[in-house]
């Protein structure tokens, strides 16, 4: 078993496995614990999912097996279903706040987050009262021994500063992180918002393309 302030690092799939468990434990409680069907749909969702992923099950049940070494996961009985159901424990692993869960959950789903973004999106988990209860929460997750979370150098024209978690298997590098000169400012939301626009773009001039040459276009 693992002291709570020992912190495991995670492959990238247990990752996005223990934070859908955390997400659904909350947001669809009828439907948690959760089969392996249901779970790997929650962890390829193609909302509130950075990056999106397409595990097949097999990945996800491997990704369940090491995180039940690790006893952040374990099966649930009962119910009379006969499906495996799972359950995440990592607020028994780590017996940090609801709050805390619930940044840490938004972290692992969504990659690096601003405090404004943790606020926005934080919702459906956990109603802070405010934006410095948000900051209140990252400065005790930072402060954890090992930390919880880290805060990313401030990009030009961000007005916040972004924060990951640290349980990933690789030290974030931090040199590696994009810097935009034309979309600063601009929350993901928005850049997502942006970039499906451009598609429906490109698919419509595609199709009158395509008319007009009589599809002999590739």
């Amino acid at each position: 078993m693992t002291e709570a302030n020992n912190r495991i690092n995670l492959p990238a799939s247990e990752i996005r496995v223990l934070g859908a468990l955390i997400e659904k434990s909350v947001t669809t409680p009828d439907y948690y614990p959760m089969t392996l069907n249901s779970l790997t749909a929650a962890c390829n969702q193609k909302t509130s999912r950075s990056p999106v992923t397409n595990y097949s099950e097999q990945e996800v049940q491997e990704a369940i097996n090491g995180l039940r070494a690790k006893s952040l996961v374990a099966t649930a009985t009962g119910g009379g279903s006969r499906a495996v159901k799972y359950k995440h424990n990592f607020g028994t692993v780590y017996p940090v706040s609801d709050a805390a869960i619930a940044v840490m959950c938004l972290l692992f789903l969504r990659g690096a987050l601003t405090p404004g973004e943790l606020n926005t999106n934080s919702g459906r988990l956990y109603s802070f009262s405010s934006l410095e209860s948000v900051q209140d929460v990252l400065s005790e997750l930072s402060a954890h021994d090992p930390p919880f979370v880290k805060q990313l150098p401030r990009a030009p024209g961000q007005k916040e500063a972004r924060f990951v978690h640290l349980f990933g298997d690789m030290e974030p590098d931090f040199r590696d992180e994009p810097v935009s000169v034309s979309s600063a400012g601009q929350t993901p939301a928005g850049l997502e918002q942006r970039v499906a626009e451009l598609e429906m773009q490109v698919a419509s001039l595609k199709a009158i393309l395509d008319r007009i040459t009589g599809g002999g276009l590739q």
